[in-house]
Parts: C-alpha cells; sequence; structure tokens
C-alpha cells in the first residue's frame, strides 16, 4: 500500500479524482487542477506529497511560476482506478471520448506487452480494390505480440446493437485485414514500423492476423457470423491473456512471408 496509507484512504484519494474528471471535457487525455483541489492531499507536507505522488502513474506535480498543479492521465488513472473503485472499468471509460477510448485499448495492449500504433492508415494497391470499391482504409488500433497481429476496431456503443450492424462492422473489419494480406509490402511495413529500430526483437514466422472489435458495453454476441470475436472492454485484458487458448474459435489470417524480410529480420 503506498506511503502506508490505509485501503479505504486510498479509496478517497481515487474517489476525489474520479469526481475531478467525470466533471471534466470527454475530449481532454490530460487534466491540470490546483493544488488544492484534492482535499485529500491537503495536509501532507511538500516532500511527503512528492513521496505519495510518486507511487501512481496516473498523477505528477508540474512546476508553475507562482503555483504548482497537478496533471492527471485520464488513461493511466482508468487503469490504475479499477482496483480501488467499485466502479468497473466500462463506468471509469464514461470519462472518455472516441479517442480517449482507443487510447484506453492501446494502453491494455502496452499493459499485455504489444508494441501498438493508433490509427493506421493505408490504401489498397491491389486488384482487390476492384471487388470492393474501396481505396482507403483505417484501422483504430494495432497490436503486435510475438507473431499475433491484433487489428481492432474501437466501438464506443452504450446499447445493445441489432445484430445485423454489429455483423456488418465486423466483416469490415475482417475485410481491412483481408486487405493488408492482399498489400505485402504495405503489411510489410507496418510490422517494420511495430518493430521500430529495435534489432534484438525477432518474429516468428507465419504472422497471425486477428481481426476484432473492442466495445464499451458487454454484448449478447460474443463473435460475428463471420467468427471475427466482440470483446467488451470490461473483458479485454482477460480476452488478451487467453487469447492463445481460444485462437481456433477466431477468423484468423496467417502470413507466411513478408516483403523486405531482410530489413525486417
Amino acid at each position: 500500500m503506498p506511503y502506508q496509507l490505509s485501503e479505504l484512504s486510498i479509496k478517497q484519494f481515487f474517489n476525489e479524482i474520479y469526481h475531478i474528471l467525470i466533471d471534466s471535457a470527454k475530449d481532454a487525455i490530460e487534466i491540470w487542477c490546483e493544488m488544492y483541489d484534492i482535499r485529500f492531499l491537503k495536509e501532507f507536507h511538500e516532500l511527503k506529497l512528492q513521496e505519495f505522488v510518486n507511487n501512481f502513474e496516473f498523477i505528477s506535480i508540474i512546476k508553475g511560476p507562482y503555483n504548482n498543479y497537478f496533471a492527471i492521465n485520464k488513461i493511466l488513472f482508468i487503469i490504475e482506478a479499477i482496483n480501488f473503485l467499485k466502479l468497473d472499468i466500462n463506468n471509469l471509460s464514461n470519462l472518455i471520448d472516441y479517442n480517449g477510448f482507443e487510447y484506453l485499448i492501446q494502453e491494455i495492449l502496452t499493459k499485455n506487452s504489444y508494441r501498438t500504433i493508433k490509427n493506421y492508415r493505408f490504401s489498397d494497391k491491389s486488384y482487390f480494390k476492384k471487388k470492393t470499391n474501396q481505396t482507403k482504409y483505417e484501422i483504430d488500433v494495432i497490436g503486435l505480440e510475438q507473431n499475433y497481429v491484433l487489428f481492432i476496431d474501437a466501438k464506443q456503443w452504450k446499447k445493445r446493437d441489432i445484430y445485423s450492424m454489429i455483423n456488418k462492422a465486423a466483416n469490415l473489419q475482417y475485410q481491412r485485414a483481408l486487405v493488408l494480406q492482399k498489400n505485402p509490402e504495405i503489411l510489410s511495413s507496418l510490422i517494420q514500423s511495430l518493430i521500430g529500430q529495435r534489432s534484438d526483437l525477432k518474429i516468428r514466422m507465419p504472422i497471425i492476423i486477428i481481426p476484432l472489435m473492442v466495445t464499451l458495453e458487454e454484448n449478447w454476441i460474443k463473435i460475428s457470423e463471420n467468427f471475427v470475436p466482440l470483446v467488451s472492454i470490461y473483458r479485454f485484458n482477460s480476452f488478451l491473456q487467453d487469447l492463445r487458448k481460444n485462437l481456433t474459435y477466431f477468423r484468423t489470417l496467417k502470413i507466411s512471408k513478408l516483403s523486405f524480410q531482410k530489413q525486417i529480420f
């Protein structure tokens, strides 16, 4: 327990932060507030305050010319608050807008050792575009871990959507994955971007692409008619941890060869 405080005290701290954030603009990822806005921290002396704040990723002290401020990252707060508040991640996700929801998905991936890219845009340069009549695509969040690549469509749905709508969105996500499979040079460039400059990071072939959708709320549909998984943000962390043993139930694409492999491996 940080700074030898009781769990009840820590919950009070998180609860105060939550009520500050719930009144903030949803499109803001980071919120600054005055030092006196968090009553729980008023009694801390400067050194002890810094010591306490250092225990949490989501909050930091910003030195100003006249006053100091607290900077609070909403995404990191949501991740940490699950352990201390009665609210689950679905409720906490209401602190953010669609863009923030994508960042939250990205952060959960990062916590599970995935390398990520957000809002990946690409063009179809294959003959497949003649069939689909579409040339431009975007994938909300992409995650790479070992030889698994997740193509995630983030849906901040807040109601139980009709079956046909969900299936249509899932089929479009599968199509995006299929288009990248048919554009090996673009896919190769994407993998290179995910790997970055780390020469020690190796990827086993084949690469397994898994299209999926992550939704704000739990839905009665867990998998689409095309076997694309639909995962609520509440279950997303456990989905990642159990991915390998459930992989046979999902629609996947296998990539056995990449262009420019000498540059990648």
